[in-house]
Order: C-alpha cells, then structure tokens, then sequence
C-alpha cells in the first residue's frame, strides 16, 4: 500500500449509455410520484431526465443487463498503491453534481465518464477517497462534473494520511444549517421495495438487497442506496424551489451521515438564499423522520432562475 501512488491517477475512460427506459426507472428510483409526469411519462410535452440521472453512470457503464458489482468497480483499472476493497464494507461518504448542460432524453453511442483518484484520507476507522468524474459526450464536451467520496470500512494503518487535489466546489457548504426555521420542509415516505427499484438503474450493489450483508456490518438488513435518498432530496428541491423543473437545477452536494432503511419515511429542510446572477441557493438537511437522525448533512443545491441559459 502506496496511498501517494494513487493520488491523481486517472483510471480508462468508461464508455456509458442510456434511453429513456433508464431515464423512468432511475425517476421511479428515487419516489417519482404518479403525478410527476415530467419525469415520469415519456410522451409528455414537459418530459425531461432528473436531473441527478449521471450520477447512476458509474455503476451503470454501457450495459442494459444486470451486472456483477464488484466487478462493475473494476473498470478502467484500480489506483495503483490502494489496498484491496471489501465491495460488501463500501459506503459513500459524500457526493457533489455540477450540471453544465442537460444530458439528452437518449445518449446514443460515445458518450464517456473520465475518473480521476483526488483525494485520499486515512480516518482510522476507515478510507476515504474522492474521485473527481467528468461526463462527456463524443466531441469530448464535458455535461456534468461529479466528485464521489467512498468510505472503505476497516482498519488500513495509513498513520492519518489526508491529502487532497480536490478542486474548490462552485458553492460552499455551510458547517451547520442556518440558526433559523426552515423556509421549506418536505417529507415523504419511502416504500419497503424502494432500494429493489433503485438498483435496477445500476447499482447492483448486494448490500442493498441482501439483509444478512446489512447485519454482519451492523446495519440490521439490506439499507436503502444513498443516492436514492440523495435523489429524493433533489427531488425536494426541484419540487419546491424550483418550480418541479429539473432544468433549473444547476449544482448539488451532501454528506451522507447515517444509513436510511426502506421504508423510512425522509424530512428534507429547505433554507433559500439569493446567489447573485439570478441564482438562488438551497441550504438543506435530510432526516429520517421516525428517529430524528440526520441521513444527509452539509447540504447545498444552486437553482437557476426560469427559463435561464446559464
């Protein structure tokens, strides 16, 4: 193990595709309600891809068939100096999306996802790494910017190694939520099934459907994907603040702090603030309602205004 060796490292470009079909399912993923045509019914005239769809990409790749997990991380080559993965003691840790231009209803063939390794902390506990995803179409035009930090459980005797090539975000995010009510708070109920319909977008990812993974690390049973709470918070927002128009949503980031099991009910807390330029900020917060505990913290989304070319 060489953490310095895997700093910057930057893995094969991974091809990647979708059509609508994934589109409706990745919506179904994380709550889409029946009367959310607009990211629900392909014939719509105000049908569009959430927004939050290429974070899916990854775990994806260019298939349409189920894939093995552990292998699907494999791809593009493993950083060298990084110690072996358990996939079954992965978590994510935190996760960003900087939408540039709205991705097509279908990719069509050539599109990429570029992975670049930005960051590498030892919390004794457990590995932190940050990667730094770039979607681009065939000419090479980036889409979307993603940094995806995962928390590798266990005990690796890095002697605190922490560093960072981290690129500074677009919108920073507050230490704590604002010390006053929430301007908006959204809840809504997860179903028993959500995660069994949230992986069918991807993430195949064993701990999500098979509760004896959940158990051995202590969770209790099979917990729901963090980007589908992830997703249900930005569906919060868009909902919300921006008018059910996904088009608007411009930036997005989180930590997730504790696991979310299907069929927790989630409380997104919303604190809106003009960015300049038009732009409004959401600060916000998500629990699990039932127990009052904070599933994603430190967030901040960037709304566009109406009709905005930005």
């Amino acid at each position: 193990m060489d953490l310095d060796k895997a700093l910057g490292f930057e893995s094969t470009p991974q091809p990647v595709s979708w059509n609508q079909r994934d589109q409706l399912i990745y919506a179904s993923g994380i709550g889409s309600k029946r009367n959310e045509l607009q990211f629900l019914y392909e014939l719509g005239k105000d049908w569009q891809p959430f927004p939050t769809y290429p974070l899916v990409l990854v775990f994806k790749g260019p298939g349409q068939d189920v894939n093995n997990f552990a292998e699907s991380q494999k791809l593009g080559g493993r950083a060298p100096g990084l110690p072996a993965s358990d996939p079954n003691k992965g978590l994510h840790a935190e996760q960003s999306i900087d939408i540039i231009k709205s991705i097509p209803a279908v990719s069509g063939p050539g599109w990429m996802l570029t992975k670049k390794v930005v960051g590498v902390k030892d919390t004794g506990k457990g590995l932190i790494v940050d990667q730094l995803l770039e979607l681009k179409d065939p000419k090479g035009e980036v889409y979307v910017r993603m940094v995806s930090s995962g928390y590798q459980i266990g005990k690796f005797n890095a002697g605190g190694f922490n560093k960072s090539i981290v690129p500074p975000p677009p919108f920073k995010a507050l230490g704590k939520p604002p010390a006053k009510a929430a301007d908006i708070v959204f809840s809504e109920k997860t179903t028993e099934e959500q995660a069994v319909i949230y992986r069918l977008s991807g993430d195949y990812n064993p701990l999500h459907i098979d509760p004896s993974i959940g158990k051995a690390i202590g969770f209790g049973g099979a917990i729901l994907h963090g980007l589908s709470s992830y997703g249900h918070a930005a569906r919060a927002i868009v909902l919300n603040a921006a008018g059910g128009d996904g088009k608007r949503l411009k930036y997005m980031s989180a930590r997730f702090t504790t696991p979310v099991m299907p069929g927790d009910e989630l409380e997104t807390s919303m604190w809106l603030s003009p960015a300049g330029d038009g732009l409004t900020r959401v600060d916000f917060i998500q629990k699990v309602k039932a127990t009052g505990k904070m599933c994603l913290g430190g967030g901040v989304a960037v709304i566009k205004p109406a009709g905005s070319k930005l």
